[in-house]
């Protein structure tokens, strides 16, 4: 087993891509992203076959990677005694307005969720219990933790397990042969190398699209943005799957949620945890206006949008009402920010902000594409295999099971490794094709070759999109409202930013990698705008609004919305698959 960082190069200034060096890698499951479900791919398909050869391609270093790099404050999805998975797939399904999800997957996901948690536990994770021994719970479904050292403690299982992990090495394309996925190439962020990981079968593990829209905390998306997202989790899964042909599914349903102002910090902390009710500027329980949706337990797309209305309707700004708060619960609540956004605990004390006497101020998130939030991603069967023949997904990039969360994500690398694992014992590699290796060589250093000329920095093209997509395709300044004619506008723009690919340059690998993420943003940016322009309704406010389409619409739309990209010739193609509820009981009751 192996832990591999590439050293930092001073200077790398090839002058063509006979000057790159190549280094390929052969194994037997290879797994792209090494975040939370990653991790547990590589421990689950050890624990299957300890003889299989399993190589993680990470972008960033392993023990501090991905959305859980930070640290949790709880798992926000973990079965209590008298609850059935069942019980759980029938929350979910009331969380996103009755569906659609994915049903199948749900079922055989909340069948493992607990599992996972208690492997956590014995890992080493600090699961919060009461004085008889009861995980403590914060909500219907959430139970809390010290979760600091969360993504430390998968990362060294991962690599105890016998996995040999590239750290520093950024996803860039899928190899594929004969419409199969044999394995895929990244770009050595440190070292400039191209690496060529060829495998049996891969799986998909890189996280959500953040990014993808401007943040409204700050005019410059490089000059200290705060977002909510890992801001590292560009949609590079998405965009290498896509680019392939892979199937996506239910982008449209974005993932939106209340955070608190300025900051963008997670709100159920203080909401959930604390029992700090939503108020708008006139001291009103906004919730309470949605008694007939469930108040404080409505759905989450109904939770998120509400105190944006507020701000509509000129009862702005809102708030979680902490004031009631004693100055011991406070400080409990402050010390479970430590153990999630440690950050936050900063900025209420760089305002002089005491919680218990002036309430913590609330407002909408940028837009993001979570399948571990909500539906968006690739399209699986029950063995998370995407619609193209060995790869798989897992975590946010499996699509069409919503509210998975850490411990749903967990269990989803599972699952990718059980099939992924099954499917490679049939599959054998086949030779290296050269001619298309070096065409995504061409690719992939086409900025750096043209190095010292007059063209688009990668950040330029990013807040060109980003901009793009806040103002025409449903994004927090325009309140998550879109139209037809303001998402026309945004493919005709993301045409034009396409086109420009070719003038993108970089000086340095890590500037390349920054390139290259700005064009996977693009790539996913584009479906994400063909799936709103395709729901003609408005099916979950906020996360997706259509203010030319105002209404729900389910004689119509009850259904998925799918995209595929033609590899020949790039052209997009949108379609729908029905909706099965398999679990009875009503849509809209947890």
């Amino acid at each position: 087993m192996a832990n591999i960082s590439a050293p930092r190069t001073r200077r790398f200034e090839p002058r063509s891509v006979e000057d790159v060096e190549v280094k390929v890698v052969e194994c037997d499951l290879l797994v792209v992203g090494g975040g939370n479900a990653g991790c547990f791919v590589a421990v689950e398909a050890a624990r299957l076959d300890p003889s299989l050869k399993v190589v993680v391609m990470e972008k960033a270093e392993i023990m501090r990677s991905g959305a859980c790099s930070a640290g949790m404050d709880a798992i926000n999805t973990y079965i209590p005694q008298g609850k059935t998975p069942e019980d759980l797939v029938r929350w979910s399904r009331a969380q996103v307005g009755g569906g659609p999800l994915r049903e199948d997957l749900a079922l055989s996901n909340a069948r493992e969720l607990n599992a996972c948690v208690e492997e956590l536990e014995r890992w080493g994770l600090p699961i919060l219990r009461d004085e008889q021994g009861n995980v403590r719970y914060r909500g219907q479904w959430d139970i809390s933790i010290h979760g600091e050292q969360l993504k430390p403690i998968m990362a060294e299982k991962a690599i105890e397990s016998g996995a040999d992990v590239y750290n520093r090495v950024a996803g860039t394309s899928l190899i594929m042969h004969e419409g199969r996925c044999v394995g895929a190439t990244g770009l050595g962020v440190r070292d400039g190398c191209f690496y060529v990981f060829r495998a049996r079968a891969t799986v998909m593990a890189t996280g959500g699209a953040g990014t993808l829209y401007k943040s409204y905390t700050a005019d410059s998306t490089d000059s200290g943005a705060q977002i909510w997202m890992c801001p590292y989790c560009v949609g590079t899964g998405y965009a290498m799957g896509f680019r392939q042909g892979a199937e996506l599914t239910s982008l449209e349903q974005r993932w939106v949620a209340t955070r608190t102002k300025d900051f963008c910090g997670p709100v159920d902390t203080i909401s959930v945890g604390y029992g700090a009710p939503i108020i708008n500027a006139r001291g009103e329980k906004v919730m309470s206006r949605y008694e007939a949706l469930g108040g404080d337990a409505a759905p989450r797309y109904i939770r998120a949008n509400a105190p944006m209305e507020e701000w509509l309707a000129g009862r702005g700004p809102c708030y979680c009402d902490t004031t009631h708060l004693s100055p011991e619960k406070t400080k409990a609540m402050l010390e479970d920010y430590l153990n999630e956004r440690p950050s936050f605990v900063l900025f209420l004390a760089s305002r002089g902000q005491n919680p218990d006497r002036e309430p913590i101020e609330i407002y909408g998130s940028d837009p993001y594409i979570l399948g571990g939030h909500t539906g968006g991603g690739f399209w699986v069967d029950m063995e998370r295999m995407t619609t193209i023949p060995g790869l798989f997904a897992a975590g946010e990039t499996a699509g069409g099971n919503p509210n998975k969360f850490v411990g749903g994500c967990c269990a989803e690398g599972k699952l990718a490794a059980r099939g992924a694992v099954a499917y490679l014992r049939g599959a054998a590699l086949p030779p290296l094709d050269r001619e298309d290796l070096r065409a995504e060589m061409e690719r992939v250093y086409a900025p750096l070759l043209r190095r010292g000329e007059e063209g688009v920095r990668p950040v330029e093209m990013k807040e060109r999109l980003q901009r793009l997509m806040d103002e025409y395709a449903g994004g927090v300044s325009q309140f998550y409202r879109t139209n037809e004619e303001r998402l026309d506008y945004a493919l005709r723009h993301i045409a034009m930013l396409r086109s420009q690919f070719q003038y993108l340059r970089a000086g340095d690998p890590h500037e390349l990698m920054q390139a290259l993420e700005s064009m996977d943003r693009v790539d996913v940016a584009e479906a994400v705008v063909h799936h709103l322009k395709a729901r003609k309704e408005t099916r979950w406010a906020g996360w997706q609004t259509r203010s030319d389409y105002p209404e729900r619409d389910d004689e119509h739309f009850d259904c998925f919305i799918e995209s595929r990209r033609d590899p020949r010739n790039g052209e997009i193609t949108v379609f729908t698959r029905p909706y099965e509820q398999l679990i009875p009981g009503d849509r809209h009751t947890a």
